[in-house]
């Protein structure tokens, strides 16, 4: 399976849920993202024939070492983009909404120098803040 933008939304639901919880079930993704039970076990399914998930006995999902890279990839543009939007003056929801649409298109290059001046531009904010 070709790493689709479905797919990264899916291992960064994973990454963000278990953070929050000790274990993630099929359920919570669904709960999280919105969809049926059907659509998320077809989407796991696929995704641990990729070895991207294991699930193990209990039907605990967790992220496997190539699962993680992808995810924590995708979590760390959604993150970086949602702060530089509410720097911009984007309100929080918005800024969230909109990451999440440019997150998975933007080239590394674009992002590492946004990243940079983000970076940049918050140490500065915490310099004049002292």
């Amino acid at each position: 399976m070709a790493i689709t933008e479905a797919v990264e939304n899916y291992l960064e639901t994973i990454l963000i849920l278990s953070e929050k919880q000790p274990d993630v079930h099929a359920i919570d993704i669904c709960s999280y993202m919105g969809y049926s039970r059907p659509t998320v076990s077809i989407i796991l399914k696929k995704m641990k024939e990729d070895g991207l998930v294991e699930v193990d006995k209990d039907n605990h999902i967790t992220l496997t070492p190539s699962g993680l890279d992808v995810a924590e990839r995708i979590y760390d543009r959604h993150k970086t983009l949602s702060s530089f939007f509410i720097l911009l003056g984007v309100n929080k929801d918005t800024a969230a909404e909109d990451a999440c649409k440019v997150e998975h298109d933007l080239s590394d290059e674009t992002f590492q120098l946004l990243k940079k001046h983000c970076l940049e531009f918050e140490e500065k904010m915490k310099g004049g803040a002292e």
